[in-house]
């Protein structure tokens, strides 16, 4: 099947256990899955992977976290044609722009030539059991997009 490859920011914890949420089900679907913190790679790791995934919280006011700008920065000049991408996230609702980095990578990956393969899921704060749901749905999502 594809390599998959899913890179993340996580403050809390949330955020890391989402993108294990999504790698768990790609594996489960045949996928070969890389799962990685944001200060430990490159952006131009995914130019390796089928299946490349962002999973980021948002900070504060809808703030990208520090940790990931590099990532980020360095993503938007990357010719990623060919390749399938998703994101996903954690936000709080209290703020009036929930989830604002889930959106900031999905205009970054817009940049690359990526094809979108699913529409992002945005998590209150911890995955609930519908959270949950969703995001086995979006990993279902992109690889069916492989078929296609």
């Amino acid at each position: 099947m594809a390599f998959a490859q899913i890179v993340y920011a996580s403050m809390t914890g949330n955020t890391e256990e989402i993108a294990d949420i999504v790698a768990k089900k790609l594996e489960e679907l045949g996928h070969t899955v890389d799962v990685n913190e944001c200060t430990t790679v490159d952006a131009s790791d995914f130019e390796d992977g089928d299946i490349v995934i962002v999973a980021t919280y948002t900070y504060g006011e809808g703030e990208l976290p520090d940790e990931i700008m590099d990532f980020y920065d360095d993503l938007k000049e990357l010719d990623l044609s060919g390749k399938i991408y998703g994101v996903v996230g954690s936000g709080d609702t209290f703020y009036d722009n929930f989830c604002q980095s889930v959106d900031d990578f999905e205009d970054a990956f817009a940049m690359t030539g990526a094809t979108k393969g699913a529409d992002s899921v945005k998590v209150d704060l911890a995955a609930e059991e519908e959270d949950i749901e969703h995001l086995e749905a979006f990993a279902e999502k992109l690889s069916n997009m492989l078929n296609i």
